[in-house]
């Protein structure tokens, strides 16, 4: 894998039940609430400025962008986080229109096709940051706390977003262009967030009490959209019972049924997402029938809460073979692409056939908030499963590859699946993971658990001449946690491999706890400052499903099996 990884992501700013955040614009046309009342004589001077701005990376930068909120006499806290947030729509929207500028000169067809994908994930990205915005406008000053699970999420996509579409282009004067446009959106990115991760204390300095409604994290259901036992109000009656009894081997009635031979609505995948309504209020479910499905799809971002379950992961497949040599960007290789909110699949295979020599080529790209697979299978070569952003969940998966074949920045946890590496080219060597988190602040990370990481049948017998590693950091601060899960003896004693150098190494953050099997052993492992063998259970429980993607609040509506702590 070189380092030009990315994908044309579709924002989505719906939440699981489909409710769309208003477009906001602009800090000045904000009032502040009866709530925030009492406390409008806060921020009258630059000692809350200073306060706001303590977290950041960037303090200058941060400083500057406040400059025209401290004309605000009856500034709040609130205001202040909503000032900055908004700043940073506005240079992430500068870097989006100069993008499409630079990009109308270009006559490299490969970089031209990057640039368009700038314009595309930078589109994302301004969508991300205005549900923030309006995030924050709806809470009152002390229930802003309860809002950093979300509000980290979409922050971390949007320096997802950012860092993609750079690593993209890779022409050194175009490159050299973009970074220099994007360098105040990408400051004020990781400042918003820095901000947002740091709410409490924030508060705790303006002397605000918070007030935590949902026991450390947001609800992400309104009282108004929650119906009866918790599932969504808007759950039809079959959904209930499928959901209410757990029950994973009944599925809903589809709403629409793929079969290739004919005998259902339509032949292909692509024409069943089309029929998508669009006023659709609840679950939209599509019943791919046994098949080999050889099209590229995409969920989009408008097409929420979809649902397509098959016959099995070997029975019902979607099929492509693009590859990076082949001319495509990383991002155009997917042979399906998640990204409208709540997707689920159950029983289907995602394959790319570019093989090995075709470097880069994904099999699934998955940007959709609060996704879940379960019984599936992703198999590919180099870069097969892309968990771009969001939260993602995959239960009784089989996930196969060579090069970094599970990467991306999301917050991703992969449960009681089975590994699976397969064998390279020549000179090549394994990595399971390849995490791409850039800023200290992001919520995201790779937590694999309980999962066996096994070779291939062609690689067993080569298994301990060609090297394997658990992964290596694809960016600065790469997370990945590996946790009570059966480790083959293909694995190298030091388990993990460095990017470039010492690259990331003191920033990273690779951890083990409770592993099994020959390849578990951490005696010999890397002595990195960022690699920690976690000894006890505290250490491990915030990785887990429940802490780590808020899976408590939404994974009971997606009706995979899950559990939210630890195995043992």
């Amino acid at each position: 894998m070189n380092g030009a990884k990315v994908v044309v992501i579709g924002v989505s700013i719906f939440l699981v039940v489909g409710a769309v955040l208003g477009v906001i614009v602009g800090v000045g046309n904000k009032t502040t609430s009866n709530n925030d009342s009492d406390n409008k004589d806060l921020a009258t001077s630059g000692k809350a400025v200073s306060a706001i701005c303590e977290p950041t990376e960037y303090k200058e930068a941060c400083m500057k962008s406040m400059g025209t909120i401290l004309q605000n006499g009856s500034a709040t806290p609130k205001d202040f986080i909503q000032a900055a947030i908004d700043v940073t729509m506005e240079e992430v929207q500068a870097a989006l229109n100069h993008s499409g500028r630079i990009g109308q000169g270009v006559t490299n067809a490969t970089q031209k096709m990057a640039l368009d994908d700038c314009k595309d994930l930078l589109q994302f990205a301004v969508a991300e940051l205005q549900a923030s915005f309006s995030s924050v406008g709806e809470a009152s000053m002390h229930t802003i706390s309860d809002r950093e699970d979300e509000l980290r999420n979409w922050l971390s996509a949007v320096i997802s977003y950012q860092e993609s579409c750079l690593d993209g282009v890779t022409q050194p004067e175009l490159k050299a262009e973009m970074s220099d446009k994007m360098l105040n959106a990408t400051q004020l990115t990781s400042n918003a967030l820095a901000i947002v991760s740091a709410i409490s204390v924030i508060m705790s300095s303006f002397k605000l009490p918070t007030v935590n409604i949902t026991g450390g994290s947001r609800r992400l259901l309104d009282a108004a959209q929650v119906g009866r036992d918790g599932f969504p109000a808007w759950f039809s009656a079959a959904d209930w019972r499928l959901l209410a009894q757990g029950n994973t081997q009944s599925q809903p009635k589809p709403n629409a049924v793929v079969a290739k031979d004919g005998s259902g609505q339509y032949k292909t995948i692509a024409a069943a997402l089309a029929a998508y309504p669009k006023s659709n209020k609840g679950r939209y479910v599509i019943y791919v029938k046994a098949g080999v499905y050889d099209e590229y799809i995409t969920v989009t971002k408008d097409q929420v809460n979809v649902y397509m379950y098959g016959d099995g992961p070997r029975k019902t497949m979607v099929t492509g073979s693009k590859s990076y040599k082949g001319g495509y960007t990383t991002l155009q290789t997917a042979t399906f692409s998640a990204v409208g909110s709540g997707f689920i699949a159950k029983s289907m295979g995602f394959q790319n056939t570019a093989g090995p020599e075709g470097h880069q080529a994904v099999a699934l790209r998955v940007q959709s908030d609060m996704s879940a697979f379960y019984n599936c299978r992703m198999d590919g070569y180099q870069d097969t499963l892309y968990a771009q952003t969001h939260r993602q969940f995959y239960r009784n998966c089989v996930i196969s590859g060579t090069v970094d074949f599970i990467f991306g920045d999301a917050a991703t946890v992969i449960q009681n699946c089975l590994i699976v590496v397969r064998k390279p080219m020549d000179n090549q060597q394994n990595m399971v993971t390849a995490q791409g988190r850039v800023d200290k602040h992001e919520s995201t990370g790779i937590v694999i658990q309980n999962c066996r990481i096994v070779p291939e049948q062609k690689l067993y017998p080569l298994r301990l001449e060609i090297p394997s590693y658990l992964g290596r950091p694809w960016k600065q601060y790469s997370r990945t946690v590996v946790m009570e899960s059966t480790i083959g003896d293909l694995i190298e004693p030091a388990g993990w491999m460095p990017w470039s150098g010492d690259f990331a190494l003191d920033t990273l953050f690779y951890a083990e706890f409770a592993n099994r099997g020959p390849g578990a052993d951490t005696e010999a492992r890397v002595k990195w400052k960022g690699y920690k063998v976690m000894r006890n259970r505290n250490e491990a429980v915030p990785y887990t499903t429940g802490p780590f993607i808020q899976g408590n609040l939404w994974l009971k509506f997606t009706g995979a099996p899950y559990f939210l702590g630890l195995k043992n």
